[in-house]
């Protein structure tokens, strides 16, 4: 994106590894009109945090992008993967994925019949096409002052998780379908959200062969290669564990986690740069 003041990011890390590979590397935002795409080799999605807010825009570049060079992911993953009701399909395809509502209309009356529904009197509602946590909101009660951020977008309605403040999210990376690494990010305390952004704390972990399970199954239903991919995990009240988010088009790779994995990405970016 054209600014990334309050973000944080460690892509840079890719750089060197990259560069030990023969590949020159360039960061551009998706909004620049002096290069022409068809200049590079490849282009790769990292930080377009703002491509919430454009989606028109946004998905007009890839397609120009894609239509001069490879693009990674390809712009048909990203198309399915930008609105959050890919989830519904993957629940549909016996993944297990947190309970979660598609809706059109915020009111009162159709809140108190989300939290029957659900069985849940804590609310998480967010868009359905979103990025770094932007107009989510943790709600107990119908609150009208939501209504202006729901009046003309759809969006999900999801059970609030206690494990998400008591434990945290998990997210495991894959790099060309290959399993990285993984961490724990943990909201800050009185918050609900993850991001670095809004005070989350991410830390390196061991992922168990349950988050792995519950990763590949996820990543089993999508058909395109992947250069990279994020599964966002959360334990449920049995001990396993469900599929909060699968994040394929901008997600944060924390580099910065895994001392090995700047070159493990930079291996299977020149892997399939060569192989296409």
């Amino acid at each position: 994106m054209d600014d990334l003041t309050g973000y944080v990011f460690d892509d840079e890390l890719a750089i060197e590894p990259l560069e030990k590979l023969g590949i020159a590397v360039e960061t551009l935002s998706w909004r620049q009109t002096s290069r022409k795409w068809s200049e590079f080799d490849a282009v790769v999605i990292r930080t377009t945090w703002d491509y919430q807010r454009f989606p028109v825009e946004f998905l007009g570049v890839l397609a120009e992008i894609e239509a001069a060079t490879r693009l990674y992911n390809p712009l048909s993953v990203v198309r399915w993967n930008f609105d959050k009701i890919y989830l519904r399909e993957l629940a549909e395809n016996a993944v297990r994925v947190v309970p979660t509502l598609f809706e059109a209309q915020y009111s009162a009356e159709n809140f108190a019949a989300w939290q029957e529904t659900l069985s849940s009197q804590e609310l998480i509602i967010k868009p359905r096409v979103s990025a770094t946590a932007e107009h989510t909101f943790r709600l107990c009660e119908f609150d009208p002052a939501v209504s202006e951020s729901f009046e003309h977008r759809p969006f999900l309605v999801q059970p609030f998780l206690d494990t998400i403040v008591n434990e945290g999210e998990y997210s495991l990376f894959y790099f060309d379908g290959e399993y990285s690494h993984a961490i724990l990010k943990e909201p800050k305390q009185h918050d609900f959200r993850v991001q670095e952004e809004h005070g989350g704390i991410p830390t390196p972990v061991e992922a168990t062969d349950a988050m792995k399970d519950a990763a590949s199954q996820a990543l089993a239903a999508v058909i395109e290669p992947l250069l990279y991919a994020r599964v966002d995990l959360v334990r449920d009240d049995r001990g396993g564990f469900q599929l909060m988010e699968l994040e394929l088009i901008e997600p944060a790779l924390y580099f910065r986690m895994c001392d090995r994995s700047p070159m493990f990405f930079a291996e299977k970016l020149d892997l399939r740069m060569r192989c296409s």
